[in-house]
């Protein structure tokens, strides 16, 4: 019988296997949003016992070699089991590119508070983009954790693809505290005033949003301030929509009344 499951998962599993050159072009389109949310909490009692059996077979592929790893690591990517942490830690330290970051996906989809310091260092001093990329996205589980200086950086100094998760795991480590509210915020109205990439600029503006309410009323006028500015003035259309969009969805019947305003004087349309 135990042959028989193994099997069937096996074949239903295939597709997960990992091709270098696709995962790279993949990980090159930039994401719209949390991968996290695809997840189904609830599922049937048919889709949890597939899904026991998908891990149980992950969890045997991540003690293989390099291929069979690499198909472990699609698997706790997608699926969440306690069980996989201590194989997945390890594999951190890979010399793979492809290895690491696929393990620091999974360990943004399965946190640990024994993997924090190794992903931080990641972020810090990887040489592969892809993988500082996944560190930026998955520290945003790890919250609660001392990662915000380290967001911080990486949203000043790092590549495009990777500012661009940093601005948005930053309104998750943000969203802790009214205090780190604060800090984030005046970061991200630095970032979205200097940076060159539109994306960057549209992550930061959701980040904003996300944390307008945690703040007191004089720095809620300055993110408001900077967002009408943006609207204003970014050369990117885009940019200008994310920002109407936030601002639309701020309930303040000043900011009502200064969209109101510019729609009359049709700034806006």
């Amino acid at each position: 019988m135990k042959e028989e499951i193994f099997n069937s998962t096996n074949e239903g599993l295939q597709s997960l296997a990992i091709d270098p050159d696709v995962l790279a072009k993949e990980l090159e389109a930039e994401l719209q949003g949390d991968p996290l949310d695809e997840i189904d909490v609830q599922g049937s009692k048919a889709d949890k016992t597939k899904i026991l059996n998908e891990c149980q077979l992950g969890l045997k592929w991540l003690e293989q070699v390099h291929e069979e790893r690499l198909q472990g690591l699609r698997v706790f990517c997608e699926h969440r089991d306690s069980r996989a942490i201590p194989l997945l830690i390890p594999l951190l330290s890979e010399p793979s590119p492809v290895e690491r970051m696929s393990a620091v996906y999974a360990l943004g989809r399965n946190p640990s508070p024994l993997a924090i310091d190794k992903l931080v260092e990641l972020l810090e001093t990887d040489g592969n983009a892809y993988v500082r990329k996944a560190a930026a996205w998955s520290l945003a589980n790890y919250s609660n954790s001392p990662v915000m200086e380290p967001l911080i950086r990486a949203l000043h100094q790092d590549v495009a693809a990777v500012r661009l998760w940093a601005a948005s795991s930053l309104a998750e480590v943000g969203s802790i505290s009214p205090d780190k509210s604060e800090i984030v915020v005046s970061e991200l109205l630095l970032s979205l005033r200097i940076d060159q990439e539109p994306l960057v600029r549209s992550n930061c503006i959701w980040s904003l949003g996300r944390l307008y309410e945690n703040l007191r009323e004089s720095l809620r006028s300055e993110l408001t301030d900077g967002l009408f500015c943006i609207l204003l003035n970014d050369v990117e259309p885009s940019v200008r929509d994310e920002a109407k969009i936030v601002l639309d969805q701020i309930k303040d019947n000043k900011v009502a009344s200064r969209l109101k305003n510019l729609l009359d004087k049709g700034v806006l349309f």
